[in-house]
């Protein structure tokens, strides 16, 4: 069957703290339990967790969209404290909406043989989406957690749902 990779995406602290430059809300707060529940029946399976995570230089084209917001070694652009990296897991720095695009991600889903991809995390209209268009162009199977990803517009959100599950062929639970 393979080995499977659960890849958590932008769980950070700019996206989901009060505080942080581009906090999503409550909601997106509500999915934190979900995710470490995710993460650990993951390594429990002898599965691969994978944390992809903005890391934006301080003048990222990026801010002419969205506020500055998780800059590489700034405290916005660390993985929130409710989820433990431990040894084992990958930690994917990205500068773009795509955890592929100039990253390590090939290289670790190759070395680590995976065959199939599970998806968490924010925003559900933009990195998860990218993420999942990627795996669709890579042809690796792919299934996105409903209560696992959330996003700053409810619209965007039940849209990339839709797009994902019916265009990029995600199953979608």
């Amino acid at each position: 069957m393979g080995k499977l990779a659960l890849i958590v995406a932008d769980m950070l602290r700019d996206f989901l703290e009060p505080q942080g430059s581009l906090y999503l809300g409550d909601a997106a707060r509500g999915i934190i339990p979900f995710v470490a529940r995710k993460i650990e029946e993951t390594r429990a399976a002898g599965g691969l967790v994978i944390y992809v995570c903005d890391a934006h230089a301080p003048d990222d084209k990026e801010f002419q969209f969205f506020a500055p917001h998780a800059v590489k070694g700034t405290p916005g652009a660390e993985i929130i404290p409710e989820l433990q990296v431990l040894p084992g897991d990958y930690r994917v720095e990205k500068a773009t909406y795509s955890c592929f695009h100039n990253t390590e991600m090939d290289a670790v889903l190759q070395r680590e043989q995976v065959t199939r991809v599970e998806i968490v995390g924010v925003c559900t209209s933009i990195c998860v989406q990218e993420t999942v268009k990627e795996l669709f162009d890579r042809d690796l199977p792919r299934l996105v957690y409903r209560q696992g990803v959330a996003d700053f517009d409810p619209e965007a959100h039940i849209s990339a749902l839709q797009y994902m599950e019916r265009v990029l062929g995600a199953k979608v639970v």
